[in-house]
């Protein structure tokens, strides 16, 4: 079992390249495959390992700051790959005004799971926020769309086709691996149900009255260019700075 730092070493080496204005689509589609795959089977590695000795990789949780503009639509983003993850994600908004006149909501991701998978998420959703917006800028806004909301529909489209991705990779892993669960007289579906099920209750002892965001209907016509640009995307990259991050016992 390769060590959790040069897994991850990995898994940005490969996301850089990604990153990297001049890699071609057909490179990102590449790098994406093999970065996919390495961050599954490290998150299959760590629930293994912590199933072996309870304790190991204990929850915790994380804020994250979205960065304007389209910002409710990046959190969509956030929570499918946390969701891949076995994490929990909550969206929070809060309103702050400059002077008497002006006002503005921040918007900001409250996320929770086991260490292992939050580490994984930071490496995912920052690089693909980075090529999230860079193939958007390259998407041109057709001829009598409102720019601004097809460029929320782009995102959503984006979000979909990375939420799929990952979970594809997640479960390919996980059968993958089966024998290695059966040795210890449990199963990776289990194991992984478990691991979710943690977070979530994490999740709703922090936030005890959160409900599900209600569905948007949003007209632009961005989805389908955003969907094919998430089919691209490589899985991983840079961290996000993060607000505040602690453990909950």
């Amino acid at each position: 079992m390769i060590a959790a730092d040069a897994v991850l070493a990995k898994v940005r080496k490969l996301l850089a390249q990604a990153e990297d204005p001049a890699c071609t689509p057909q490179e990102a589609e590449a790098f994406t495959a093999k970065a996919a795959a390495l961050v599954a089977a490290h998150g299959i590695d760590e629930a293994l390992l912590a199933a072996k000795a309870p304790g190991r990789d204990r929850l915790a949780d994380l804020e994250l700051d979205l960065p304007a503009p389209y910002a409710r639509e990046k959190a969509l983003l956030g929570s499918e790959v946390a969701r891949a993850l076995r994490c929990e994600a909550v969206l929070r908004r809060q309103r702050r005004h400059d002077d008497a006149w002006n006002a503005r909501t921040e918007i900001s991701l409250h996320v929770f799971g086991h260490r292992s998978d939050l580490q994984a998420f930071e490496l995912l959703f920052a690089s693909l926020l980075v090529q999230g917006t860079r193939d958007l800028t390259r998407s041109r806004v057709p001829r009598g769309e409102h720019v601004a909301a097809y460029r929320r529909t782009w995102w959503i489209g984006f979000a979909g086709a990375v939420g799929r991705r990952l979970a594809e990779a997640e479960r390919a892993a996980a059968a993958g691996a089966e024998s290695r669960f059966a040795d210890q007289g449990t199963s990776a579906a289990l194991v992984l149900a478990d691991r979710a099920e943690e977070s979530r209750s994490a999740m709703q002892a922090a936030y005890p009255g959160v409900r599900s965001t209600s569905r948007r209907h949003l007209s632009g016509g961005g989805g389908l260019a955003g969907w094919a640009s998430g089919q691209r995307a490589d899985l991983g990259g840079q961290r996000l700075g993060r607000r505040a991050r602690g453990e909950i016992a």
